[in-house]
């Protein structure tokens, strides 16, 4: 039997099937295990397969691809509205085929395995940090009940409470000491580990022109810069223009608008946290840099005066929003052309040997 359209609603053990006919019309349901999902393609002809972009979902658009199955992945937020009554595996299926139907709903793009992998390494040293920055905040809460105040700073911090514990007359009791030294031990490790991980990354960065490009941005260091190419592949081409890539970050304002009255709010903060984390903490970055060089004298070039002549008009976070929204569309344009930033001239090799944690290393 020959079909047009396959919805496939995902799941870790278990697979609903919605195929519909020409006219997109549901002919008929399925719900299949996972051999049986594997198998059910063998002996058909399925000119399109859609589903949500979901956990495992880039494994399977990538296997179907492989069959020579187009594959179309809709974002899951968009597709919830066209659920009909309540919430099950079947109407999942069917609402995917109407969501599929909208010309306005724009795919999203199939994650190659290097993408996903490269995401994979930005999440374990996201998690190694956070688990660092816990056990620190815990080390202090530990010494502030025994009337120790450490000093501000992770590496200071970390120095001052390993120079108490070694001391034996401090006033941390002996019988919480061991578990304290186990803490810090555990947080070197840590460090060792990002460290290590951080060497991968820019071993990755130098082989990629992408990257390349990137990192000749002011702001964009080797962390953002790997992570756009886990997200894009370094192809920029499927977004309209820079604002439409703005905006896939969350970085451009809410609009509440109607007739002749256009409101705008607060950035969307919409589609990845994490990178738009990291394009902030970039924007933080050139703002510090241009006021410490606006201090001294130094000249400047027009993308830092511009971001200090926003935030003279308005305040340091507004400006740091309006910054990163800036540097997310040069990345863009760098992208897009695939031409370095031209000014200032930056070293690029700085960017990729980072020092955060060298002791460790």
């Amino acid at each position: 039997m020959n079909t047009t359209t396959v919805a496939v609603d995902l799941a870790k053990t278990v697979f609903q099937l919605a195929v519909a006919d020409t006219s997109w019309k549901v002919i008929q349901t399925h719900r299949l295990t996972r051999s049986q999902f594997e198998r059910w393609f063998a002996n058909r002809e399925v000119g399109l397969v859609i589903m949500e972009a979901c956990g495992s979902a880039h494994h399977w658009a990538r296997w179907l691809n492989g069959l020579g199955i187009e594959v179309k992945l809709l974002p899951a937020a968009y597709v919830r509205a066209y659920v009909r009554r309540n919430k099950t595996d079947a109407a999942d299926a069917c609402a995917l085929l109407e969501a599929a139907r909208c010309a306005d709903i724009v795919p999203v793009k199939v994650k190659s395995v290097e993408q996903q992998s490269l995401q994979g390494l930005h999440r374990i040293r996201s998690l190694w940090m956070s688990t660092r920055t816990s056990r620190i905040n815990a080390l202090r809460g530990f010494c502030r009940e025994f009337g120790l105040c450490v000093p501000p700073g992770a590496r200071t911090g970390l120095e001052a409470m390993s120079r108490t514990l070694a001391d034996p007359d401090s006033p941390i009791p002996a019988l919480i000491r061991g578990s304290m030294r186990l803490l810090i031990d555990e947080i070197l490790l840590l460090e060792t580990r990002i460290a290590q991980l951080e060497r991968e990354l820019s071993e990755l960065a130098r082989h990629s022109p992408a990257c390349t490009t990137l990192l000749s941005i002011p702001g964009i260091g080797l962390l953002t810069a790997t992570a756009l190419v886990a997200a894009t592949a370094g192809e920029v081409g499927h977004f309209k223009d820079a604002r439409h890539f703005a905006s896939w970050f969350g970085l451009t304002p809410r609009e509440h608008s109607s007739g002749a009255a256009r409101r705008l709010g607060r950035i969307s903060k919409r589609g990845d946290r994490y990178l738009r984390m990291l394009l902030t903490h970039g924007a933080r970055s050139v703002l510090r840099a241009a006021s410490v060089m606006q201090r001294t004298g130094r000249p400047l070039d027009g993308l830092r005066t511009w971001a200090l002549a926003v935030q003279a008009r308005s305040n340091h976070n507004k400006a740091a929003c309006a910054l990163a929204n800036k540097l997310t569309r040069i990345c863009y344009a760098t992208l897009r052309d695939a031409t370095p930033y031209g000014q200032p001239v930056t070293r690029p090799q700085r960017k990729l040997t980072r020092t955060a944690y060298a002791l460790a290393s």
